[in-house]
């Protein structure tokens, strides 16, 4: 079998934390090569290995696509149930989705109320899977800029909120969405069990399906919804596996809700860098959401004049 490639996605170097790498690993990362100056962020990490054509970033077409298989024909948007808390200065989102423990019984009981709202506005509400919902527009239909959750957390909601004339029309939609969430008595019954209000909704991924999604990878291996939509748009998706495996072809391993430094090491990259001195892999990469990305491959074993790495980011 001909050696292959892989390609580990990973969060930004600081999520790794301080912990300095193994010897072995440190040797390996001071030897290769690093390129800085990437496009950081998630969506950039995802685009440099997955490419929609026409090039846009539908998220929701493409989660809904692998959720229910009819997102062909309209335009989606994910209006994700969230936890807002007010404070002082306003109030901030605090989780979405899969952060607040949903299941069937809460979309169950949470989305006949706020069906009335969405359908008498055009673009009717449901939720093929508990944590993630969606609203079903014209294929033709404008849509505001919408801010991706993860760029929101922990930050002020109004700074966040579509805006402009566009965006006026789906402030308002919010605001009435939250008043139906609070009211509801089925939020009364989730803090009564010691779980989350689902007080508000986050819209974002607005677009149209992609007419093709294509990879230079042969399998893009990944547990994460926007990566495993546009893997299986591309037709390479696999469940990410427990650990490191070098398999054949050019293989991409979605690491990036990693955060124990000492579990990527002994999972991943040491059998990785044991898989490279063997033969079986042509070269490594690393790829960090934080625009760098190291490449790592057997002939630079004889790069004695450089030092180890003291850390992930050291160049």
């Amino acid at each position: 079998m001909p050696a292959g490639v892989a390609t580990l996605l990973l969060p930004s170097v600081r999520r790794l934390g301080a912990a300095a790498p193994s010897a072995p690993v440190a040797t390996a990362l001071g030897r290769g090569d690093l390129r800085i100056g990437l496009d950081a962020g998630r969506r950039a990490q995802l685009l440099r290995h997955l490419h929609p054509v026409p090039q846009h970033w539908p998220v929701a077409a493409l989660t809904r696509q692998r959720d229910a298989g009819d997102a062909a024909g309209a335009a989606w948007l994910r209006a994700d149930p969230c936890r807002v808390q007010p404070d002082i200065n306003g109030a901030r989102l605090l989780a979405v989705g899969e952060g607040l423990g949903l299941d069937a019984q809460d979309a169950a009981q949470l989305l006949p109320a706020l069906k009335p709202l969405f359908g008498d506005a055009g673009m009717p509400i449901d939720a093929p899977v508990p944590t993630r919902w969606y609203l079903r527009l014209p294929p033709s239909s404008s849509l505001p800029a919408f801010t991706e959750p993860d760029d929101a957390l922990g930050a002020d909601l109004f700074e966040h909120l579509a805006q402009g004339p566009e965006g006026r029309r789906w402030r308002s939609l919010l605001s009435e969405a939250q008043v139906v969430l609070h009211n509801h008595p089925w939020n009364a019954r989730r803090q009564e069990a010691g779980r989350p209000a689902i007080n508000s909704l986050w819209f974002w991924g607005g677009g149209v399906l992609p007419d093709h999604v294509g990879s230079d990878h042969a399998q893009v291996c990944s547990d994460e919804d926007v990566a495993g939509a546009l893997a299986s748009a591309a037709g390479v998706a696999r469940p990410l596996p427990a650990r490191f495996d070098a398999g054949g072809g050019d293989l991409l391993f979605d690491l990036v809700a990693l955060r124990d430094a000492a579990t990527l090491e002994r999972d991943w990259l040491l059998p990785a860098l044991d898989a490279v001195r063997a033969r079986a892999l042509d070269a490594l990469h690393l790829d960090f959401a934080d625009g760098s990305v190291r490449t790592l491959t057997r002939g630079q074993r004889w790069r004695f004049w450089r030092r180890p790495a003291s850390g992930f980011a050291s160049a």
